[in-house]
């Protein structure tokens, strides 16, 4: 009865790909039983854990929980919010800022989103959608070239620059306001900070050669997108957790200094991960003060371990037009 089952079902696939009018051949594997599999199946759906071991991985992700996705059925997120809806965006060449419509359906970022799932049907459908470099759509001439992490960077960037001062106040504060959540990218190029401040490049951005994948997801690909130290320890061989050198020591405490000058001036609501916004306008320094707050404290959020100089640089001066001192 399973042969006969099988049988049909091989039946039914040929029907159908002979009415679609494709030449793929299907060979069945050879293996010992009576049944067999489409050869094309089996290049990766085999004995192996190697699939769903990284789908368990990526169910603990950020991009395989919460409901970031539903934000997907908006025009201006759903090129990054919905999975479905960035395969579209890259195909059609656009950016996320260009995406005239919401998806109806969004999905998550999932398999489809970053791989070319049953599209040859072979293992090259394992390759990543994209390894182009990305130009910054909020940022003219800035590009970011740092092999396969290039395809998280077509949405880990900034969606918005710092408006510029007029008569000496910048307008259109919100609660989302700031570079927008995923600027890692820029942090790693040492941009997208508020005037005053120039960044150079992160020594992460040349010495990982895949930059993101590189450290996020290690040798072993790691589909959580959590780095572990071992990964640090390739390079930094004598460090012991991610606060390298005190780094993020450093860097949390400078970010505590100038959330607590924000609260005190009343442009934010607390000074925590939870704080945001609670004004339209600022004078000019204070603005950017709060645009480089939320951008080194909420949004990159590495606590300096992607570019330790320049997060060190936007905090201080923050602080500094803020009236505060720094060490």
């Amino acid at each position: 009865m399973s042969f006969q089952r099988t049988l049909l079902a091989l039946t039914a696939v040929a029907l159908l790909v002979w009415a679609q009018g494709c030449d793929r051949t299907i060979n069945l594997v050879d293996d010992g039983s009576s049944e067999g599999m489409p050869l094309s199946c089996a290049e990766c759906h085999d004995s192996s854990d190697q699939i769903t071991g990284k789908a368990t991985q990526w169910a603990e992700s950020a991009h395989g929980m919460g409901d970031a996705y539903v934000r997907g059925t908006r025009s201006s997120c759903a090129g990054c919010h919905s999975g479905s809806a960035f395969v579209e965006m890259l195909a059609a060449g656009l950016d996320p800022g260009s995406v005239d419509d919401g998806d109806p359906e969004p999905t998550r970022q999932d398999c489809r989103t970053c791989h070319m799932i049953h599209e040859t049907f072979t293992g090259t459908d394992f390759g990543l959608r994209t390894e182009e470099p990305v130009d910054f759509y909020a940022m003219d001439g800035v590009t970011f070239d740092g092999g396969e992490g290039n395809l998280c960077v077509n949405c880990h960037q900034p969606r918005r620059v710092i408006p510029d001062a007029v008569s000496g106040v910048i307008s259109g504060i919100s609660l989302h306001w700031g570079p927008h959540h995923g600027p890692q990218s820029a942090m790693l190029l040492g941009v997208g900070g508020g005037p005053g401040v120039t960044g150079s490049l992160s020594g992460h951005y040349g010495a990982a050669e895949n930059t993101c994948v590189t450290c996020h997801m290690g040798e072993g690909r790691n589909h959580t997108f959590e780095p572990d130290e071992e990964t640090c320890e390739r390079c930094h061989p004598d460090a012991t957790d991610f606060d390298y050198n005190g780094v993020q020591t450093e860097i949390d405490s400078l970010g505590n200094d100038l959330g607590a000058l924000l609260l005190a001036a009343g442009l934010i609501n607390e000074n925590s991960e939870d704080g945001h916004p609670i004004v339209t306008e600022a004078p000019e320094n204070q603005a950017i003060a709060l645009w480089n707050w939320l951008y080194v404290a909420h949004e990159d959020q590495s606590l300096g371990v992607h570019n330790a100089d320049y997060a060190r640089a936007l905090l201080q001066d923050g602080i500094t037009r803020m009236g505060g001192t720094t060490p």
